[in-house]
């Protein structure tokens, strides 16, 4: 079999099996960042954030939309890798029978589909057959269920929130796998600060993998000079911290928001602007400029990391991101272009929408 034709599935199965080995990167599909508004801010929104969203970023800030709110629906889609990672994402908020509670649901995807599996290129002649080739995807799913609510404490300025979340990988047919975890949040605001803390993975994130290879793909594999992937174990997800800090400012028909957030890893030590082992710390900083609750510009740096240039020399590197939203009667239209961070300039586009559905007022 040509080396080339085997290569996609090959890599494929290699990478995740990498994945595993280095657990300090389990499920790092859910720290790229959920909405256009947070990637246009640089994903710093930890502390002010209170719509739908909040069920990923904090789920203590899904109750501050308050019962006059209603139904709020998010949806997403944006394009990683210059176009072959697809990221989406549906989220649903909910208001209960307390105006100091809500609920919410959340479907995120990430995913590359297309990838020719060429096991099955070969008949049992030897012959080649390219219409043996079928396409598969590698996909990440999760979905988070999450509950949130005002508390009487510091003045009824505290909200609390929680997320019981559920994870399920795929590869094709060839290996999947399904992990359970927990999120807790909490936000308080004391005149125009707003304060957040999250512990994502507090219990931390186990995923159980297994492979499920038929015995033709096996004695391809063999037949070619390949090793079974052996990916059957569990990947642990360790805790992150959280906290952010923002200062909203109004004037007039103006409004500013700046804020900090930190990003703590407890997995050892990473390539992050703040290296600790076991604690690494990435910062984040966004602004956000409305006007008349009608228009908004972002801006926002955030993954700092140290490169090599050609000459072996120390750069730093940075992921900027600029964003607008436009808010137009129930819709909230959010536009996002920022790229990895990499160096590379693989700019990315992303845009996502809100719709509030509010109820009808009592005569």
């Amino acid at each position: 079999m040509n080396g080339a034709l085997r290569l996609p599935v090959f890599l494929v199965l290699v990478f995740f099996s990498f994945q595993l080995a280095a657990q300090k990167y389990s499920n790092e599909f859910l720290t790229i960042g959920l909405s256009a508004r947070a990637q246009g801010m640089g994903n710093a929104v930890v502390a002010g954030v209170e719509d739908v969203t909040a069920s990923f970023w904090n789920p203590a800030g899904l109750a501050r939309a308050g019962s006059n709110s209603g139904l709020q629906i998010g949806a997403m889609h944006a394009e990683w890798f210059a176009g072959i990672g697809k990221y989406d994402y549906l989220g649903l908020s909910l208001p209960t029978g307390n105006p100091d509670r809500r609920m919410g649901v959340s479907f995120i995807r990430f995913g590359i589909d297309g990838i020719p599996n060429t096991l099955s290129l070969y008949e049992d002649d030897g012959s080649v057959n390219y219409d043996n080739i079928v396409e598969f995807s590698a996909a990440d799913y999760a979905f988070l269920g999450t509950y949130s609510q005002r508390t009487k404490w510091m003045k009824g300025n505290l909200y609390l929130g929680g997320n019981i979340k559920v994870i399920y990988r795929q590869i094709g047919s060839f290996a999947n796998s399904w992990g359970f975890g927990l999120d807790i949040g909490a936000q308080y605001r004391v005149g125009n600060w707003n304060l957040g803390l999250v512990g994502k993975d507090v219990t931390s994130t186990f995923n159980a993998w297994k492979t499920s290879f038929t015995e033709s793909e096996q004695a391809v594999l063999l037949a070619t000079g390949n090793e079974l992937p052996e990916i059957n174990s569990v990947e642990i997800t360790n805790p992150q911290v959280l906290f952010g800090v923002g200062y909203r400012i109004g004037q007039g028909k103006w409004t500013f928001y700046p804020e900090l957030d930190l990003t703590m890893t407890t997995d050892g030590k990473r390539n992050t602007l703040i290296q600790g082992d076991p604690i690494s710390i990435d910062p984040g900083f966004g602004l956000e400029v409305g006007y008349n609750k009608l228009v908004y510009l972002r801006s926002g740096v955030n993954q700092f990391q140290r490169e090599q240039d050609f000459d072996k020399g120390e750069i730093l590197t940075l992921r900027p991101s600029i964003g607008i939203g436009l808010h137009i009667s129930a819709l909230m239209i959010d536009y996002a272009f920022t790229d990895l961070g990499d160096s590379q300039n693989r700019y990315s586009h992303v845009i996502s929408l809100r719709l509030d559905l509010k109820p009808k007022e009592k005569s």
